[in-house]
């Protein structure tokens, strides 16, 4: 099957609270977006990318995508909608393989390994639908509204998502289309597969697989980065 990536870097990074958004913050001298589109472009198994940008920036992310080392790839931009999910749907209407697999990556998640990704097409290829994510390891608490713990949950069997999710084009398109049909508000694309009755696989994935959405994120992403550079001499 083709594979075809959509990856979202639509945030108005409203967390960050600075006046750039999140995926063209600087992360070792370089747009946090152009780490995270290395990883994909360099991926012999990815065979296209939609990139959805804020309808506003185009004509920057045309210029930075042009810039992509190594890129032999057609990155096709796309205009996001109002809201992650509008954004994702946008995505999808542009991939022009409409019966292989899509893959649904975070802009912001810059340190996913190739092959976690691979591992997830696998799967996709053989159950429809899959996601990254790690078991939860600290002690959950739900908490009142004035911030009093009211019950410890049991964490067993509880994992964290991630992205990359994957999904074959046609089951994820009728999930998103039911979704607007109905006006569910899902939290992730799997949430939309699970609304259509489908299941979803999870795979396990690695912790520096961060997204950066906050200040502390972004001081953590550069100490990885570094720490990457140290271990392969560069």
């Amino acid at each position: 099957m083709k594979v075809s990536a959509v990856i979202v870097a639509g945030g108005k990074g409203k967390r960050m609270k600075g006046a750039i958004r999140k995926q063209y913050l600087s992360l070792a001298g370089h747009p946090v977006l152009i780490h995270t589109l290395n990883v994909f472009v360099r991926m012999d198994e990815v065979e296209s990318i939609c990139l959805v940008v804020p309808e506003a920036d185009m004509d920057y992310c045309a210029s930075l995508a042009s810039g992509v080392s190594g890129n032999k790839k057609k990155i096709k931009l796309v205009p996001g909608g109002n809201e992650r999910q509008d954004s994702v749907y946008n995505g999808l209407s542009e991939v022009e393989d409409k019966t292989g697999i899509a893959v649904i990556h975070d802009a912001v998640r810059p340190f996913v390994p190739p092959r976690h990704i691979k591992a997830c097409i696998r799967e996709a290829e053989t159950s429809g639908a899959c996601i990254l994510g790690l078991p939860a390891s600290d002690t959950l608490k739900r908490i009142a509204a004035d911030g009093t713990i009211t019950k410890t949950l049991d964490r067993d069997g509880v994992w964290l998502a991630q992205t990359p999710q994957v999904f074959t084009y046609p089951l994820i398109m009728k999930a998103h289309e039911l979704a607007q049909a109905d006006g569910f508000r899902g939290t992730d694309d799997a949430s939309l597969v699970e609304y259509l009755g489908h299941p979803v696989r999870m795979v396990s994935g690695g912790k520096y697989n961060i997204k950066i959405t906050t200040r502390d994120d972004l001081l953590l992403a550069e100490s990885i980065i570094k720490t990457m550079r140290d271990e392969i001499g560069g």
